[in-house]
């Protein structure tokens, strides 16, 4: 039996319109830091044992402390 893709939607213009903005559109800049190995081993377990992903898990971090509002001042 032959595997077949979906079909093709009827109006393209209105199904490309119609896509949500993903998520790179939310958050435009893109922050660097160095980390020891460790580190990032220990975020990454924390991250997983929460069931985020280590970038929401961070900026959820960063919003709480430097975010409007934050307690960072």
């Amino acid at each position: 039996m032959k595997s077949r893709f979906a079909s093709r939607p009827g109006n393209a213009e209105a199904w490309v319109k119609a896509v949500p903005a993903s998520r790179t559109e939310q958050f435009s800049a893109r922050l660097t830091i160095d980390v020891t190995p460790e580190l990032r081993g220990r975020i990454k377990i924390v991250a997983f044992q929460h069931g985020l992903t280590v970038a929401d898990m961070l900026r959820t971090l960063l919003d709480r402390e430097f975010g409007e509002g934050g307690g960072g001042q």
